[in-house]
């Protein structure tokens, strides 16, 4: 995926604060609160609100903590638990501090993990050493500590690679690898499991089952990473397995096939598990090039479709996904892979699918001599403004967390101050289900540490609240855009900044949103 891989080659081939609460208003026919607040009984003030594309009302966006060869998190091997924790925390409050929602942390990079698991080895980016535990099971905390932020936590999983540094010698007592050799094939100095066999769609299955079923996370994602970019190992030698499966297909066309088929299964299997929980695939930027296929983008890098063989577009006709992030690590104007060609071309495949579009962004090449526009400060926020004329782009995802909080020329607070001035609430899919929570009741302001306070009773079914303060006008826009919007909260309490009148809703896991309630402060 983003693990070093030059951008050339590939081509070539407001701040809400943690803890943060949530502000209910009355409900219909409550009596007025006591207190410095005076609720409004008379009908709200109507206005024709048309949405403003600089306040989207859903919107994801991401960002991507890799912990495969320590890139993001832990920041090196052998920390003590409370470094780890504290790293990961600030991880998350840089996140929140640019209006990011979500976060995807590889809990899985080469059939590892960085859970207790009795399935796989303890990941050796915790110790140091495969297989050491590291005296606590990290993923409850991981999980925790984002929700409590109102971050959705994927838990992002690669699904063949057997290991990252060499063959099996060098993997613990008991690794899968180990305990069944005849699943893997050597190649280019790193051990995968062969996508040919059954057995080896079973095992991926059971563990991103046993993870969903386990701990309280939103979304299941993979990467880019399926059968291996091609290298300087020769052939894949999957021929054994070809020739007992193949069946008659093309090898192109199995390999595919066996893609298909896994990322399928693990789509039943996640959401029988838990239906709310998401799952999406993050596929390398090109699909095909329009020179090898019609349907292709107008592009000459290298296909995914050919070299790897991952075919996202099948994923997204059959449904098999939830959503789609593809990697467009290339810049406006990079003639192999223009991003202005290929965002829009992404937008076509999932139009009327109902699979969600969000763009992977690129935040590891500001700053990098890969291509003179990446010296650009502006470059991503220049992204983002072409993907507001595609209603189809329903979010971004920053690879990687590092690159985020370390913003190069300033290139995230151009992204935050020209397309996250506000908070976003995340895009629903409908086939997750979910249902919105009763308007909130119990509304009152009151005496803060530091000045006025939001409090309400907690909504039956709410994880996070949204709170919007009206403008002087009276209008209320609230259900267009997000650009009366101003904080989402995870507590029933909000300090009031400044006085008005004040909307607050309820949001369920999904962010189904209820209908407001209303106060307003002197």
């Amino acid at each position: 995926m983003r693990t070093g891989r030059p951008l050339l080659a590939a081509a070539a081939l407001a701040v809400l604060t943690t803890g943060a609460a949530f502000v209910f208003g009355p409900g219909p026919g409550e009596p007025p609160a006591a207190g410095s607040a005076k609720k409004k009984t008379a009908a709200a003030p109507v206005a024709s609100c048309e949405a403003d594309a600089r306040y989207p009302k859903r919107q994801l966006r991401g960002v991507w903590i890799a912990t495969v060869k320590n890139i993001d998190w832990p920041s090196k091997t052998g920390l003590t638990p409370e470094r780890q924790r504290a790293e990961y925390v600030r991880i998350l409050d840089g996140a929140v501090k640019r209006r990011l929602n979500a976060v995807f942390v590889q809990v899985r990079p080469a059939s590892d993990a960085l859970y207790r698991s009795s399935l796989e080895p303890w990941s050796q980016y915790l110790t140091g050493t495969a297989g050491k535990d590291p005296g606590w099971d990290p993923l409850p905390f991981l999980v925790a500590e984002a929700h409590k932020r109102g971050l959705e936590f994927h838990a992002w999983f690669n699904p063949y690679r057997a290991s990252y540094d060499g063959g099996a010698g060098k993997l613990p007592a008991g690794h899968p690898a180990r305990e069944h050799p005849g699943w893997t094939v050597a190649y280019d100095g790193r051990l995968y499991f062969n996508p040919g066999l059954p057995q080896v769609r079973e095992h991926v299955v059971k563990v991103v089952t046993d993870v969903v079923k386990r701990y309280d996370v939103d979304g299941v994602h993979f990467d880019d990473y399926f059968y291996p970019y091609p290298g300087q190992g020769g052939a894949f030698d999957d021929r054994a397995a070809f020739a007992k499966y193949g069946k008659g297909r093309s090898l192109a066309d199995w390999r595919r096939r066996n893609v298909d088929t896994l990322v399928a299964e693990v789509d039943a299997a996640v959401h029988a598990a838990k239906k709310h929980v998401k799952f999406g695939i993050s596929p390398f930027g090109i699909w095909r090039n329009k020179a090898q296929d019609p349907a292709g983008s107008a592009t000459s890098g290298m296909s995914a479709y050919d070299s790897i063989y991952a075919d996202a577009r099948a994923w997204i006709k059959a449904g098999t996904v939830d959503y789609v992030i593809p990697q467009l690590y290339w810049p406006i104007g990079f003639k192999a892979a223009d991003y202005k060609v290929l965002m829009p071309w992404w937008a076509r495949q999932v139009k009327g699918t109902g699979v969600d579009l969000y763009i992977g962004q690129a935040a590891y090449q500001v700053g990098t001599p890969t291509d003179k526009a990446w010296s650009k400060p502006g470059e991503l926020a220049a992204q983002l403004t072409l993907n507001r004329g595609h209603k189809q782009v329903g979010g971004d995802v920053y690879f990687s967390a590092k690159n985020v909080l370390d913003n190069p020329l300033g290139a995230m607070d151009r992204v935050v101050a020209g397309h996250y001035a506000r908070p976003a609430l995340l895009p629903l899919i409908k086939e997750r289900g979910g249902d919105a929570p009763a308007t909130p009741v119990g509304l009152k302001a009151g005496a803060g540490k530091e000045g006025a306070a939001l409090t309400w009773t907690p909504s039956e079914g709410a994880r996070a609240y949204a709170v919007y303060r009206l403008p002087a006008s009276g209008a209320d826009c609230h259900t267009e855009d997000a650009r009366d919007l101003v904080a989402l909260v995870t507590t029933p309490s909000f300090a009031v900044p400044k006085p008005g009148t004040y909307l607050v809703t309820a949001l369920d896991r999904l962010q189904h949103e209820s209908d407001a309630a209303r106060v307003t402060v002197r």
